[in-house]
């Protein structure tokens, strides 16, 4: 496809130019991963790097937290728009304000205007979840918060060095609002570390092509993607599509909270319209505007060029339509600190709106929800721990394939869990189990969802403490085509000496001790078809691989071996 720009940059010239813009974001993601002191980061990989050009459009981002794609973009205006014409080079921002294009106060944004003397070329920036930016809880994300002051620090849109001498004031300030302060401050070394190899790469490629081309060059990048992605979508039918689903509960209230979308294709627009949506809840489980624009740019991407890089071009043909004040845009005080619960509902009102009607692109809904606990307390030698994980789950069928088994939540990405080795020499915990969730099984069909997972924590230290926010706990990932609804969520506090099980959606605090067991099950994924259609030979693989019993396989799917 040609490409008409203002400065013509020839084709060749061009793919040279995005191949090092995908070159510099992945080594400051290398950069990250390997300086960073926080399992967090450098092991689950919550973080993302990227790369806007001077209109603040995003031209490159490195692989990481997909919830991350659209959030450069706003963060960015939202600083730019604070110090107007008072940047110079040498400057570094810090923002963590959901109220202004970010997600939680537990992501740090850390953002580097770049120059070529005195004209400004592009901006790096570096989104990471820090493990504790003070708050109620250890963690920062108390499951019952009603207020974001409930929720640790934030810094608004603050200039953290000029002239690259970082403030010691704000430094001082860091340390002395967070639980772990010397991690705290490994992570935004790790940061600004990145973002300085961004500049000096970019500063490589100024010497080459010089700020005309590369600017030119940034522009052709944005606008090839807009072309392409205006193309697919004009080959898609033009319609309206609605979809509702449920919230359980907000961590506050334990109600269900109905969400709705109405998405419209005409020519080569889309609209996404969230318009009837409940107002902000009193639980944390609200996002903001910039999370909610975020969540649903990574649909839109899988639906227009899911293979490609991400780049503000590709949604350029996108409107997202929503109130203030809602569940999915709220405004300060309402707490956010769980936006993920929120914002991955929203991703999934879009999915499951637009499976019927492009099973090619999209499955049965899925686990959904991160399914994230926090374990926090002293080790045996009395230093303080905060361990966060996310937990992997099934996802849907689709119309041509199982669902997969046990992978990570749609908003988290390219993110892992953890290894048990590093799990067990980092935090004073033992894990007892981890396999298949085949106890809770998976949404029958055609194609059968994929599963969730089992995974068991002793605790080897008195006064731990366990808090935890699971969606999907009462209303199950959703079957398409005739397929069966899939398995839900929850996690369970085994205790020592008595065996009691108490089972939990979400939970605001509770101590442990000793010899107790946590056990986190997440769900599986809806089916896709008619259960009765599903092959003789695919029903015989998952009794040999011992995922269905022999009367699972009878009432699910009329099997009549033996």
């Amino acid at each position: 496809m040609k490409l008409q720009t203002k400065d013509k940059v020839d084709p060749v010239t061009l793919e040279i130019i995005q191949g090092k813009l995908l070159s510099v974001v992945d080594e400051m993601a290398v950069v990250m991963q390997r300086t960073s002191m926080s399992p967090v980061i450098y092991e689950v990989l919550d973080f993302a790097c990227g790369v806007c050009n001077e209109k603040m459009e995003l031209v490159a981002q490195t692989n990481g937290i997909t919830l991350f794609t659209g959030t450069f973009s706003t963060q960015l205006r939202s600083v730019v728009e604070t110090y107007k014409d008072d940047m110079k080079p040498g400057d570094i921002y810090v923002t963590n304000d959901p109220y202004h294009g970010g997600t939680h106060a537990c992501d740090f944004a850390i953002i580097r205007p770049i120059f070529q003397g005195s004209r400004l070329v592009a901006y790096a920036l570096n989104v990471a979840h820090w493990v504790d930016v003070g708050g109620a809880v250890p963690g920062s994300l108390p499951p019952d918060a009603t207020s974001s002051f409930q929720e640790g620090l934030r810094l608004s849109r603050i200039r953290l060095a000029r002239g690259d001498v970082i403030n010691d004031e704000i430094v001082r300030i860091i340390r002395e609002n967070t639980r772990l302060p010397d991690i705290a401050m490994g992570d935004l070394n790790a940061q600004i570390a990145t973002v300085r190899i961004a500049e000096t790469r970019i500063g490589e490629m100024l010497e080459r092509y010089g700020a005309n081309l590369l600017t030119a060059s940034f522009g052709a990048i944005i606008e090839g993607s807009a072309l392409r992605s205006r193309a697919t979508i004009r080959q898609l039918a033009d319609g309206v599509y609605r979809a509702e689903d449920v919230i359980d509960g907000d961590g506050v209230t334990s109600g269900p909270i109905h969400v709705q979308v109405r998405i419209t294709i005409e020519g080569d627009q889309v609209e996404v319209d969230f318009t009837g949506c409940p107002p902000a809840v009193a639980g944390p489980i609200n996002c903001g505007a910039g999370a909610l624009q975020s969540a649903v740019k990574s649909v839109f991407k899988a639906m227009v060029a899911p293979q490609e890089p991400s780049n503000e071009g590709w949604f350029q043909p996108l409107t997202i339509k929503a109130p203030n004040g809602t569940i999915f845009t709220a405004e300060k005080p309402s707490p956010t600190g769980w936006y993920y619960e929120g914002s991955v509902q929203a991703s999934e009102l879009v999915w499951k709106a637009l499976a019927s009607h492009m099973p090619e692109r999209f499955s049965a809904g899925s686990y959904s929800s991160l399914c994230v606990i926090y374990l926090s307390g002293r080790s045996a030698t009395g230093e303080e721990f905060i361990h966060i994980e996310p937990t992997h789950g099934g996802w849907g069928a689709s119309e041509d394939e199982d669902g997969a088994n046990a992978l990570i939540s749609l908003t988290d990405g390219d993110t892992y869990n953890y290894s048990i080795e590093l799990l067990e020499a980092k935090f004073p915990v033992r894990v007892r189990r981890y396999d298949f969730n085949v106890e809770g099984g998976v949404g029958g069909g055609r194609f059968r969802g994929g599963f969730g997972v089992v995974r068991d924590y002793e605790i080897l230290a008195d006064k731990t403490m366990l808090t935890g926010s699971f969606g999907r706990s009462e209303t199950p990932p959703w079957g398409a085509a005739g397929g069966r609804d899939g398995s839900v969520n929850r996690f369970e506090v085994i205790e020592a000496g008595t065996g009691k099980v108490t089972s939990y959606g979400r939970l605001s605090e509770r101590t442990l001790m000793k010899g107790d067991v946590v056990r986190i099950i997440t769900g599986g994924g809806g089916g896709w078809g008619d259960p009765a259609l599903r092959a003789r030979d695919a029903i015989d693989r998952d009794l040999r691989n011992e995922l269905i019993t022999l009367d699972d396989a009878r009432s699910i799917y009329g099997y009549e071996g033996h």
